[in-house]
């Protein structure tokens, strides 16, 4: 009975130190995960995250600023 009790304690022990409330610590050189959701550009293209901070690419050259005529306005 006393060394089912010993054995008890020192299990109830290791399982407490082992167990911790902090996540684990980021490796800064680790690579890290974009989103996978992509940007519609104005030509109708797509771009998706990059780079470090993920941000969004580029749109292609030409595609910034959509040649959309301007309607007459209605009556």
């Amino acid at each position: 009975m006393n060394t089912t009790r010993t054995l008890l304690f020192i299990v109830a022990g290791l399982v407490g130190a082992c167990k911790s409330d902090k996540p684990p610590a980021e490796d800064p050189g680790a690579p890290k995960a974009c989103t996978k959701e992509a940007k519609v550009c104005p030509d109708g293209s797509t771009v998706g995250r990059t780079g470090p901070d993920c941000e969004f690419a580029a749109c292609p050259e030409g595609s910034e600023t959509p040649e959309t005529p301007e309607e007459p306005p209605t009556p």
